[in-house]
């Protein structure tokens, strides 16, 4: 069989929701930026040096009637943390030795280069690339916590959210004879009594949890269990207690911080952090969901896996097996179904729906998440990550949303306005053309879509297969570009805005690929509404 390769690029600006971002866009050089956020992104390190600031009498009267709160805080985190704390100290005092020599090491072979020492050395351990050595080596936790910083760039200057996308790699696997203790202590009775087989080799591993297939017992039905890490649990609640502490006596420092909503931020990471590491919570998420299809009438277009709730637990979920391909296996998609683009506009459809309709939406739609099952229906897939939505801020994106097909930048800066959080009163006309500026310079964006030909000497047949290869920080420019903007008028938005855009850029992808000439937001097989959740109540009464 030969194979050949042919790489295109396909460039220009579609008409249709597109993120397009040229790489010669009016970003400044990375080591700038750095400066800049080290005058700016650091406020939070270097604010409370100002001493005179804090000891000023109406500061220090504030601090003293606070301090007892404090103390409070910080001797019950103590106590909820235990002896485990003394612990991940050890290790965290061992990771930073280890980071901080790597740190040294780069600035002794930097003196001795002419060009002088970047800017990434000057800022030391707090810059994006040490944090994130420091974050991968301190484990789990702090992999997850780096994972949000790259999905919240609403919150985190842009060069940490970049740096810490390395944080998506793929974790170590855990032992598969740790797996099996873990199952046999959740199940409360032999392996062999509820699964006929496990495979010992793991179909993916993260950093909190590992999946292997599996088969039922009796029923012989195809499953895959996913299994919580052992002693992550633990881990998480003492690193996030510790985050905790920490953020409380920065904002003690310097009450500026608590504008910032600094332990709010803290508080937001850990609830998710908890919530991941908890599957009934996962299984309630994928229920929710499947009543969802089941109420609107769409489990024959798409569906959840069924989860086992006999041989579930708290660390161990059993869920149906399904069988599909990504939504970027064009190949495989074409063999699948007559039409790709109406898979598409269905798992657009599907997903928009359960915005307002389910109690949470599925908020990492990635394309290891996103299936064409074999049988022709959308598969979603992982809930361990989703999101929730007031109808009012739904209805400022839909406004954001249409604002962008239609290139109206004062709609968009008024619904900017509408979503963000700010004591400030803000030019909206100015703001729009801050926002059109943004817009208007991005022609291209360099999607390398790499088409793979095989044929078959025999039958002289000729299979296609297409993928889309594209920077996963250059698609995320444009995003974090609005959101730079948007911060310099005093715009704090949601964490739920950030989630949002994120599936929306996946879902730019999956359309370039399967439907190029697909106008996401203006076309009228899409539906894009805010009477769901009241749809949703009627019919499930």
């Amino acid at each position: 069989m030969a194979v050949s390769a042919i790489r295109g690029v396909a460039c220009g600006r579609l008409p249709q929701f597109q993120f397009h971002h040229s790489r010669s866009s009016s970003l400044s050089p990375r080591s700038k930026r750095l400066l800049r956020d080290r005058s700016k992104g650091f406020t939070l390190f270097a604010q409370y040096s100002q001493a005179q600031d804090l000891f000023s009498s109406s500061r220090l009267q504030d601090s003293i009637q606070n301090l007892p709160k404090l103390v409070e805080d910080i001797v019950l985190t103590s106590i909820n943390t235990g002896p485990r704390g003394a612990l991940r100290l050890a290790q965290g005092i061992q990771a930073v030795i280890g980071v901080g020599s790597e740190w040294l090491a780069d600035v002794s072979r930097s003196t001795n280069s002419s060009a002088g020492l970047p800017a990434e050395l000057q800022l030391g351990l707090l810059s994006p690339i040490y944090l994130r050595r420091l974050f991968e080596r301190m484990g789990a936790t702090y992999i997850k916590l780096g994972q949000f910083i790259a999905s919240a760039p609403t919150l985190f200057p842009q060069e940490y959210v970049e740096e810490f996308q390395k944080c998506f790699d793929r974790a170590p696997a855990v032992p598969f004879q740790e797996i099996q203790a873990i199952l046999r202590e959740e199940l409360g009775r032999p392996i062999d009594s509820v699964y006929e087989y496990v495979d010992p080799t793991p179909l993916a591993t993260a950093s909190i949890a590992q999946v292997h297939s599996a088969r039922l017992k009796g029923s012989r039905e195809d499953v895959v269990i996913k299994v919580l890490k052992p002693g992550i649990e633990d881990i998480l609640v003492a690193d996030m207690n510790f985050v905790y502490v920490v953020a409380r006596i920065l904002e003690f420092l310097n009450p500026e911080l608590s504008r910032t909503s600094l332990v709010g931020v803290v508080k937001d990471i850990r609830e998710s952090m908890l919530e991941e590491v908890d599957f009934y919570k996962e299984a309630a998420n994928i229920e929710s969901f499947r009543r969802y299809l089941e109420v609107m009438g769409l489990t024959r277009q798409a569906t959840a896996p069924k989860v086992y709730e006999y041989c579930s637990s708290k660390r161990v979920l059993t869920m149906e097996r399904l069988y599909g391909v990504p939504l970027t296996d064009l190949d495989s998609i074409s063999s699948l179904v007559p039409s790709p683009e109406n898979s598409l506009i269905t798992a657009l459809n599907v997903w928009f729906g359960s915005l307002l309709a389910c109690e949470t939406f599925h908020a990492d739609v990635h394309a290891g998440n996103l299936w064409l099952l074999r049988d022709g229906r959308i598969g979603f897939l992982d809930f361990g990550i989703v999101g929730r939505i007031s109808p009012t801020t739904w209805a400022a994106m839909e406004v954001f949303l249409t604002s962008i097909a239609t290139e109206e930048y004062e709609s968009m800066a008024s619904a900017l306005i509408e979503m963000g959080a700010t004591n400030k009163d803000i030019d909206t006309q100015a703001f729009a053309k801050d926002l059109e500026k943004i817009f208007s310079s991005i022609q291209d964006l360099d999607t390398e879509v790499v088409i793979a030909t095989a044929r078959e000497r025999s039958t002289n047949a000729t299979a296609v297969s297409a993928n889309l290869v594209v920077d996963e920080r250059q698609m995320n420019a444009l995003f974090l570009d609005v959101v730079r903007v948007s911060n310099s008028y005093g715009l704090k938005f949601p964490r739920e805005f950030a989630l949002l855009m994120k599936q929306l850029l996946y879902f730019d992808r999956y359309t370039r690929l399967l439907a190029p000439n697909l106008n996401m937001l203006q076309d009228q097989r899409i539906s894009i509404v805010s009477n769901r959740r009241s749809n949703y109540r009627d019919r499930s009464n």
